[in-house]
């Protein structure tokens, strides 16, 4: 990833929480004829290694798992895209006393590269998928269980999938959100964002938080 050094993020705990913010990952595998790529629901196990391990579920018709089975420790890469917004030059302080500015798009990201093992265990393949719907299930007013369904259910749903595991080995963070403009030019766009009832609002606070404003 091209990596400018204003845009370049590294604090561990940052980088895991928009991993955890935007579980949606996407896989990336190679083979001789190219890359294959997955999106993939994650689970983070920040305490696990130096940088964390993820733990997911594909489809056994997904071709992808046998990929990394065919090879032990297989190097994989998983991509976690966090918000993004077009930025408009109308939001600079530079275009009223310069004109010289253009578009740009903020955004943050974070890769992950590791060695990944398929997991065929049923035990661990159920833990997993309880873990996760219970993840994404708590902040709701009647959450659902994975024992809410007939246990038979639950069990034919479980043949299909097939556990995936990474051990993270690298983790890179970046963070585009204005840092390299002058002060007025970042005040003017968390401004901009804030008001833009379009634009997503966490990008405002990115604006902010990154570029010292508060």
């Amino acid at each position: 990833m091209y990596q400018p050094p204003h845009f370049i993020e590294t604090d561990r705990d940052t980088l895991h929480a928009l991993m955890r913010a935007h579980p949606l990952g996407l896989l990336i595998s190679a083979t001789a004829e190219g890359p294959v790529a997955d999106p993939v629901p994650f689970l983070l196990d920040a305490d696990i290694g130096p940088n964390g391990r993820l733990r997911a579920h594909v489809a056994r018709a997904n071709p992808q798992w046998k990929l990394i089975a065919s090879q032990p420790n297989m190097p994989v890469l998983v991509v976690f895209q966090g918000a993004d917004s077009y930025i408009t030059p109308s939001w600079y302080a530079t275009k009223r006393e310069t004109g010289k500015v253009v578009p740009t798009w903020n955004y943050a990201t974070v890769q992950a590269r590791g060695r990944a093992r398929v997991i065929e265990d049923a035990e661990w393949i159920g833990r997993q998928v309880a873990e996760l719907t219970g993840r994404h299930e708590s902040g709701r007013a009647q959450p659902w269980a994975v024992t809410d369904a007939p246990p038979a259910f639950i069990a034919a749903q479980l043949k299909g999938i097939v556990g995936i595991e990474i051990m993270i080995d690298e983790l890179h963070g970046k963070w585009k959100v204005n840092q390299n403009r002058p002060a007025a030019d970042r005040a003017g766009v968390a401004e901009g964002l804030a008001a833009d009832a379009s634009g997503p609002v966490e990008m405002a606070s990115l604006v902010r938080r990154f570029g010292g404003l508060g």
